[in-house]
């Protein structure tokens, strides 16, 4: 009796283990970011985050590349004319 008390005490504590060590420490990084997100200062930091790399994106000359823009237009075309087939 006394080894099977020992052995689930071992396993049991190994579990534990594996368990902070892995999805536990994984799951207290998604609530940090959550925390982050729901606080008023963390909110305030992310929109000045955000403000900045607008600001950036701004100053560069061209923020898209060629292939990129044509594809964005593309894309963009196509949506529209869904949208008006829609609408008959």
């Amino acid at each position: 009796m006394k080894q099977f008390i020992y052995k689930m005490i071992v396993v049991v504590f190994a579990i534990i283990l594996v368990y902070e060590f892995t999805i536990g420490k994984k799951i207290s990084q998604f609530g940090g970011k959550v925390d982050a997100i729901t606080s008023k200062e963390g909110r305030k930091e992310t929109v000045n985050k955000l403000r900045e790399e607008i600001k950036k994106a701004v100053k560069k000359e061209r923020y898209l590349s060629k292939e990129d823009a044509k594809l964005i237009n593309e894309f963009i075309l196509k949506i529209q004319k869904e949208l008006k087939e829609s609408e008959n």
